[in-house]
């Protein structure tokens, strides 16, 4: 187990399109944690976790809550569906997991209601062929309502009659810009009357709680949810998410000072995957992304989508890195390459008979880049028992070294050769 510096900040980041598997080494990181954060999103990530043969899904809740000493933090950056946290809550009980009373939810967190998931649909809906695949989870909306200052805080639920004047006037107004659609606002209103009363215990000022976990030199954990190449900024914008899902979005969507991170830890799929629209460089539409898909089991955790899929890609991987600067890498699903006589790694993009520098902003650009390979030789041997980096097969370990030279000498840290939370070999 990697030692995690206390009295700073730990982050787990998704370095590509989401999916890399970062809930995995979360939940190993947090057995020695005391303090797990998430600082952005909503309920349209997806961890999926198994321990000792129980698989857990986490959306909306940190997923180092499994870790029974380990107190959660939803952070004011996050945008929360409380009927959702409480199913997400009541699910986990029901395996026998109870984070009750080390379970905080910022009050400053925007709330996401019923009508922003219907105005999702019915925006994704406007946009037609150029709909970018959003979850449909009202992320996008309240993300919207907050840029715009019409959003509702967690602490708005505690002012009965403001936070009704204005819901029925934030609806009005909706249903102005979309159309009358079917929602009952009086049925909704006593709904959260309800609500506020039960989320209340789980609210608190989290900005003081982090950094008093900080100064008192607790181990605390930042999980990112979605990744860098879904980031609002970064991103292959309009086919994002509405949030920061860099190492700045741990800063804003917690309130902690740049100077309190330590390590940066960066998730890497030993292959591309991403669900919905937008340009796919390293897609493979062919048997290679058939298996993958296949032996990857690569269905999204919140909506069962098959995700497309494809060759690693360094282009992503060298944008990425610029942006979060990772410490060290953990490369997941290795395992899933083992039968292939023959791996490639996509290298560098070609335009116009030109070698791009970087990851292009333009789409229309990318959308038409030939992608430079180099192909490396599989192992095809089954590496899922292996515990040691001593134990992979001599060409699985060339592809990692591979990987890190071309990544600048970041070093690959965590390897993942299987689904289970031992199927991970730490490498000092």
């Amino acid at each position: 187990m990697a030692a995690l510096p206390s009295g700073k900040v730990t982050v787990v980041l998704g370095a590509q399109w989401g999916d890399e598997g970062k809930g995995k080494l979360v939940d190993i990181l947090a057995q020695e944690i005391d303090v797990c954060a998430r600082c952005q999103g909503g309920n349209n990530a997806g961890h999926t976790i198994v321990v000792n043969g129980v698989k857990y899904g986490f959306h909306l809740l940190p997923s180092g809550i499994i870790n029974d000493k380990c107190v959660g933090v939803i952070g004011n950056g996050v945008v929360i569906h409380l009927p959702s946290f409480f199913e997400e809550l009541e699910k986990l009980k029901a395996k026998g997991l109870d984070p009750t009373g080390r379970l905080f939810i910022s009050e400053r967190a925007h709330l996401v209601f019923d009508f922003h998931q219907i105005v999702d649909g019915l925006k994704e809906a406007e946009l037609g062929r150029g709909s970018i695949g959003t979850t449909k989870k009202g992320i996008g909306p309240a993300y919207s309502a907050k840029a715009s200052r019409s959003g509702f805080r967690v602490h708005h639920l505690f002012h009965a009659q403001e936070f009704e004047e204005k819901f029925r006037a934030v609806v009005a107004n909706r249903m102005k810009r979309y159309g009358q659609f079917d929602y009952d606002v009086d049925a909704e209103l006593a709904r959260y009357r309800e609500l506020a009363e039960k989320v209340r215990p789980f609210v608190k000022n989290t900005v003081n709680y982090v950094h008093k976990a900080i100064t008192d030199n607790k181990r605390v954990l930042v999980e990112g949810a979605n990744a860098l190449m879904l980031d609002l900024d970064f991103g292959t914008y309009p086919y994002v998410t509405s949030s920061n899902t860099t190492v700045g979005g741990v800063c804003t969507g917690l309130g902690i000072p740049p100077t309190k991170i330590g390590k940066v830890l960066g998730v890497v799929k030993a292959y591309t995957t991403r669900v919905g629209g937008g340009p796919f460089p390293t897609e493979q539409l062919n048997e290679i992304g058939e298996h993958l898909q296949t032996v990857g089991a690569e269905f999204g955790t919140t909506t069962g989508r098959k995700r497309r899929c494809g060759w690693l890609d360094m282009v992503v991987m060298r944008y990425s890195h610029v942006i979060n600067d990772y410490s060290s890498i953990n490369l997941t699903k290795l395992d899933v390459l083992d039968k292939l006589p023959e791996i490639k790694i996509g290298v560098s993009y070609i335009h116009n008979g030109q070698k791009l520098d970087s990851f292009p902003a333009d789409l229309s650009v990318l959308e038409h880049v030939e992608v430079e390979y180099e192909t490396l030789p599989g192992w095809q041997s089954d590496i899922s028992a292996c515990r040691t980096y001593e134990e992979l097969p001599v060409n699985a370990k060339k592809y990692i070294e591979r990987v890190e030279q071309l990544l600048g000498g970041v070093k690959v840290e965590w390897i993942g050769v299987g689904p289970g939370r031992d199927a991970m070999i730490h490498r000092k």
